[in-house]
């Protein structure tokens, strides 16, 4: 199982979600937990004025309404009863129990789902903490639910396969119509919550990959002066198409606001999970020749990652960003590590040619070349002990590492020659 929790400012937009895809046929409200009624009973006026007159009790607080989706492998399917079951023992555990919620089973995808609506304030006015609820009490009550009612666990899916989210089908949108909104909401429902971006332009990196943009305009424009935020579809050429839809209008208000406090939160959260990419690009790099960055991208593919570079209008690369879909990390080159920025990753590959040059420059003065190339494993032969020694022989030799000296220690070298003379100069008088 696993459980997304996300907050609103807003009951009324989170409710009539819920509501409208019930009207539309998709979903079911299987059950109330402390409503006067059975849920049968309930009018839609009924259910929302009991959130509505709990919100009032505290109107000092802004982000008052919690929505929680709790998804289920695809192989699983749960009675009615089952499900109420475990939707009142999660919000039991994760501290809601005595809260008025709504819990709404959805049938629009591919696997076996519910949407839990709730509100943290409490019947004496005082609100319950939001802060890091997935963490500290959400987790340990999805472990609990699954030992207890023997569902497949989240830990023991493949983690490649975890991914499932496919690009919208340009031929099913109707631009400017609901279609294109639920196409567009789809994918943020899943980048927005589940991956780690630490930027505008690492979050839309992800977007793209599923023709959607998040758009704040050019610089001069209203919209960005007002710190705006609108959501594009984009064609096959990655150029925005149709009409632009407010972050505003989205049920969850994925604005500019909210995902700012998303970079920071994800700033923390990525800092221990580069080793993946890191040690993926190392592996790809250490067992091929020289080859284009467009093969390693391929190579990078098999394990999950995808490459995007950014180029000039020369061709010249200035930027590449690294997407892992399996710890759902967005990484910019130069946060991995210098190593790791678009030049250094060029150079890693081979296809610099003025540092090639360079190599091949020394390789020439080289009395023995065939002895480097073979030691160096471009024929995949084993590095030797004597051969080593002869390479590093070969290398440091003044002839060969005159051009490698560092500049501040012939500066040094200098210095001490002019030192010399002015003390031979002092003796002579």
């Amino acid at each position: 199982m696993v459980a997304i929790i996300k907050t609103s400012h807003s009951i009324r937009s989170v409710f009539y979600y819920n509501e409208n895809k019930v009207k539309a046929g998709v979903a079911e409200c299987i059950t109330a937990g402390n409503y006067p009624s059975d849920v049968e009973k309930l009018s839609d006026t009924m259910k929302l004025n009991r959130f509505i007159k709990r919100a009032e009790l505290n109107e000092n607080v802004k982000c008052n309404t919690v929505h929680i989706s709790l998804n289920f492998d695809p192989s699983e399917k749960h009675s009615k009863e089952k499900l109420i079951a475990i939707a009142d023992m999660y919000m039991e555990k994760i501290g809601f129990s005595e809260q008025p919620y709504l819990v709404y089973q959805h049938h629009d995808a591919g696997h076996a789902h519910l949407h839990v609506v709730s509100i943290n304030i409490q019947k004496d006015g005082k609100r319950i903490d939001l802060h890091h609820l997935g963490i500290r009490k959400s987790e340990p009550a999805r472990k609990e639910i699954e030992e207890q009612f023997g569902l497949i666990k989240a830990e023991g899916q493949k983690q490649k396969e975890a991914f499932t989210l496919e690009p919208i089908s340009m031929g099913r949108i109707q631009y400017g119509k609901t279609e294109s909104k639920k196409a567009i909401l789809n994918v943020l429902n899943t980048v927005l919550n589940h991956y780690k971006y630490s930027s505008l332009a690492e979050l839309n990196a992800v977007l793209k990959q599923y023709n959607v943009l998040a758009d704040r305009g050019n610089e001069n424009s209203k919209i960005f002066s007002a710190k705006g935020l609108v959501y594009r579809i984009l064609n096959e050429q990655g150029k925005p198409i149709g009409v632009p839809i407010k972050s505003s209008s989205f049920y969850n208000k994925p604005t500019l606001k909210f995902l700012e406090q998303k970079f920071k939160d994800n700033q923390i959260r990525k800092t221990t999970d580069k080793l993946h990419v890191k040690n993926a690009i190392n592996t790809a790099l250490l067992n091929e020749k020289a080859m284009p960055v467009s093969k390693l991208a391929k190579l990078l593919e098999k394990e999950g990652i995808y490459a995007i570079f950014r180029r000039s209008m020369e061709g010249q690369l200035y930027g590449i960003t690294f997407i892992d879909h399996i710890t759902k990390n967005v990484f910019n080159g130069s946060s991995l590590g210098k190593e790791y920025s678009a030049k250094a990753i060029e150079e890693r590959c081979g296809m610099n040619i003025a540092g090639e040059g360079k190599v091949n420059q020394i390789y020439d003065k080289l009395p023995s070349k065939e002895l480097l190339i073979d030691d160096l494993q471009y024929q995949k032969d084993t590095i030797t002990i004597p051969n080593l020694v002869k390479l590093l022989d070969l290398i440091t030799r003044a002839e060969y590492s005159s051009d490698y000296i560092a500049k501040q220690f012939k500066q040094k070298k200098k210095r001490r020659k002019e030192e010399s003379k002015g003390g031979f100069k002092k003796l002579r008088v």
